[in-house]
């Protein structure tokens, strides 16, 4: 299993375009986005200046870019090349093939969390205590197992040429909806009711929470809870009806 976790890593690094749009495209955005805002005007609601808020949007989105579109159409083109059936053969066991699927992807969402950490404070002057910066990492990094699970789902659910519509629909949808793009507290109130229930709301909110020296909302957990739980156990039935059609 190993073999193939370094196996992973390597093309995924090699993958340029993998890798511009899952760590240079979320820090280019932050810039687009906050590259103009103060450091004193407030985001309604949060307490937290535009620069400061959409730099856990954004290493949220990058780490979601990383693990979501990094996992679901690779699998579904491995799937359909016979790739996963000659795994099957070995002795590595499924759970081994998911398991490397996504440490490559959590290895490659790391840098675009940091990086855009790092504009956040060089470009707009974003400053926290060092426990904040350690905790939004972590944070973050931990959170994308639940994008992770729904990437390796989507794998499983379409072929190659099908997965890759249903995979952007599903990612920008997140993260428009989901107020990753922009703060949700600009949406219409019956659109905010929908945004608190989506996990990358959720998922923002718990680095937001960090942000302003709180804990996390006991629903945006149970969000990504939920979330994950119906992911990983989707992404496993799924697997196994594959399983028995091979």
């Amino acid at each position: 299993m190993n073999s193939l976790i370094r196996l992973e890593l390597t093309r995924a690094l090699r993958n340029r375009k993998f890798l511009f749009f899952s760590v240079i495209y979320p820090s280019v955005l932050f810039l687009i986005i906050a590259g103009n805002a103060d450091s004193t005007t407030k985001v309604p609601g949060t307490g937290l200046t535009l620069p400061t808020y959409m730099m856990v949007s954004m290493a949220s989105f990058g780490a979601l870019t990383a693990v979501l579109m990094g996992n679901s159409e690779r699998i579904a083109k491995e799937r359909e090349g016979g790739w996963v059936r000659q795994l099957r053969l070995t002795t590595l066991p499924g759970r081994g093939y998911v398991l490397a699927k996504t440490a490559s992807a959590a290895v490659v969402s790391l840098p675009s969390i940091v990086i855009v950490f790092v504009i956040a404070a060089a470009v707009k002057d974003v400053r926290l205590d060092a426990w904040q910066w350690l905790a939004l990492t972590g944070a973050i990094w931990a959170g994308s197992l639940v994008f992770a699970a729904l990437g390796v789902a989507l794998g499983y659910l379409a072929s190659g040429d099908a997965v890759r519509p249903i995979t952007m629909i599903t990612y920008f949808g997140l993260s428009m909806l989901g107020g990753l793009w922009m703060p949700t507290t600009t949406f219409p109130d019956w659109l905010q009711d929908i945004a608190k229930w989506l996990p990358t709301h959720a998922y923002a909110a718990l680095g937001q929470a960090i942000e302003q020296s709180r804990a996390p909302h006991v629903q945006d957990l149970v969000v990504l809870v939920v979330s994950f739980a119906l992911f990983a156990g989707g992404a496993a039935w799924l697997y196994r009806k594959d399983t028995l059609k091979a």
